[in-house]
C-alpha cells in the first residue's frame, strides 16, 4: 500500500491544534514555577537575615578599625588586608588549616571508600555494621577530642602504655599532644576516627544508585574486579566523591573545636578559625577580626570554584 503524504492544509490544522496545548503547558509551567517561589520565600528570607546580613556587615566593618570598647569607628580602606598579608601568626595558621585539610581528606576518602564498599556487599548483619559505624561520627565533637585527649596522655594514656609497655614499639612515653611534630597528626587522627563514617555514608549513598545491569554487562563480558572498579564504579561514583569530598574540605578548613579543646591557644597549633576567635574576642579587633573572616570566606570559596569546574568536568565526560 502507498501512503500519501498529508496535504499542507492538514498539517496547518494540526499545528493549529498543537498551539493551545503548547500554550497550556507553558502557562502551567509558570505557575508551577510562581508557586515554587512562593514556597522557598520565607527560607530564602530566613537566609538573607541569618547569614547575608551578618556576611554584607563583616565585610564592611573589615574596612573600619573597629575595637570592643571604642565608641568611634573610622574607616581605614585597605588597611587590615594590608596587615593581614604581613601577619606571620596569620599565614601559619593558614598552613596548619591546610595541612590538616589535606591529611583528614585524603585519609578520610580512602578508608571512606573501602567501607562503603564493603557495607555495599551483601553479608549477614549488614545493617547492624551499617548503623554501628555512624557511632564515632554521631559523637559531639567536644566529648570525642576530650576522650581522645585522656588517650594521648603522657603519664597514664592508652597509647603510650600499648606502645610503650605492650608493644614495646617506643623507649619511653611520648607527648603527643605537646610535642609540635606529632600535634597535627594526633589530632589529623581523631578527625579521620570521626568523620571516615560519613564520608562512607555518602560514597554508599552513591554506590546504591549505580544500576545492578551495569554490573552485570560487565561480567559477561568478562571484566575482572579490578577493571569493573577502575572503568565503571569510580566513573559513576565521581559525582558523589566530588561532593563528600568537598564537603569535608570545607567543614576542614574551618576547623575550630576540635583544635581548641586539645591545644586552645597555642600558636603552632592555631588555625584560621582560632586566629579570628583570637582577634575578636581576646584582643577585641573587630575590624581586623573581620578581615580574617572575609579572607578564610575568599579561601573557601576557592574550593567552592574547584568544585564547581571538576562537577562540570566530570559531567561533560559521562
Amino acid at each position: 500500500m502507498s501512503t500519501q503524504p498529508p496535504t499542507p492544509a492538514a498539517v496547518t490544522d494540526a499545528a493549529a491544534r498543537a498551539a493551545p496545548a503548547r500554550g497550556k503547558h507553558r502557562s502551567l509551567e509558570a505557575s508551577s514555577a510562581r508557586f515554587a517561589y512562593f514556597m522557598l520565600a520565607p527560607a530564602l528570607l530566613c537566609l538573607a537575615l541569618v547569614a547575608f546580613y551578618p556576611m554584607v556587615n563583616t565585610v564592611l566593618t573589615s574596612f573600619t578599625d573597629s575595637t570592643f570598647g571604642q565608641n568611634t569607628t573610622k574607616f581605614v580602606g585597605m588597611d587590615n588586608y594590608t596587615k593581614l598579608v604581613q601577619d606571620p601568626a596569620f599565614r601559619t595558621s593558614i598552613w596548619t588549616s591546610l595541612r590538616f585539610t589535606i591529611i583528614t581528606v585524603v585519609f578520610e576518602f580512602i578508608l571512606g571508600l573501602i567501607i562503603a564498599l564493603v557495607v555495599n556487599s551483601s553479608f549477614s548483619g549488614r545493617g547492624a555494621v551499617r548503623a554501628a559505624m555512624l557511632i564515632p561520627w554521631a559523637l559531639i565533637t567536644v566529648i570525642s577530642a576530650a576522650m581522645w585527649k585522656l588517650m594521648y596522655n603522657q603519664i597514664y594514656g592508652v597509647f603510650n602504655d600499648l606502645l610503650v609497655n605492650k608493644l614495646h614499639v617506643l623507649a619511653i612515653n611520648q607527648d603527643f599532644l605537646g610535642n609540635p611534630v606529632t600535634a597535627l597528626p594526633a589530632v589529623a587522627a581523631i578527625d579521620i576516627w570521626k568523620t571516615t563514617p560519613f564520608i562512607a555514608l555518602l560514597l554508599l549513598a552513591g554506590l546504591q544508585l549505580i544500576p545492578s545491569d551495569v554490573y552485570e554487562a560487565a561480567d559477561v563480558d568478562g571484566a575482572g574486579k579490578i577493571r569493573t572498579f577502575f572503568s565503571i564504579t569510580l566513573p559513576l561514583l565521581m559525582p558523589s566523591i566530588l561532593v563528600a569530598v568537598v564537603i569535608r574540605a570545607l567543614d576542614a578548613l574551618r576547623v575550630f573545636d576540635l583544635f581548641y579543646v586539645l591545644f586552645g591557644q597555642r600558636p603552632d597549633t592555631t588555625t584560621m578559625s582560632i586566629y579570628v576567635q583570637e582577634q575578636i574576642i581576646y584582643f577585641g579587633k573587630v575590624g581586623y577580626g573581620s578581615a580574617v573572616s572575609v579572607a578564610l570566606l575568599l579561601i573557601i570559596a576557592v574550593f567552592i570554584a574547584i568544585y564547581v569546574v571538576m562537577t562540570r568536568w566530570s559531567a561533560a565526560r559521562s
